[in-house]
């Protein structure tokens, strides 16, 4: 009995599935790069913490890609965003904890983004394998079916 256009069919989903599959991969390391990007935007604010003192002149950013020169009047005065679209005014030193804890949520974050594409190259792997059996299945079938009617014809 030939799989016939139900093979195809097989086939045509299973790589319609390594397709969503391709795309939600493709999709999770995009956002390792932005969490990434977010890590070192950590690291310099820590950085220009650690360098800056007080008189320092800053770019400071408008938006719109936009600066103004700015004197620290107090470094020891940091507001840090907590999240949730709230901040709060730290010292120095606190602002570095609270950057160094955003830094080890960012890691994590990346850490369980990365099992998510490991496990997805997993089920990928699989369904082009079964695409792959089912592909040499139907040739099989179709080879049969040939020599079967070129018996046939003898």
């Amino acid at each position: 009995m030939s799989l016939g256009g139900g093979g195809q069919q097989q086939l045509q989903q299973l790589s319609q599935e390594i397709q969503a599959l391709e795309e939600e991969k493709e999709e999770l390391e995009a956002d390792v790069e932005d969490l990434q990007e977010e890590k070192a935007e950590i690291e310099e604010a820590k950085e220009a913490l650690d360098v800056l003192e007080t008189g320092s002149t800053v770019q400071v950013p408008l938006g719109g890609d936009a600066y103004v020169r700015a004197e620290v009047e107090d470094i020891d005065e940091v507001v840090v965003s907590l999240g949730g679209g709230y901040a709060a005014e730290q010292s120095s030193d606190d602002a570095v904890d609270v950057l160094d804890e955003k830094k080890e949520a960012v890691d994590e974050r990346i850490s369980e983004v990365r099992s998510e594409i490991s496990d997805v190259e997993e089920e990928q792997s699989s369904l082009e394998q079964q695409a792959q059996q089912a592909q040499q299945q139907m040739m099989q079938q179709q080879m049969q079916a040939q020599q079967q009617g070129e018996q046939e014809d003898e």
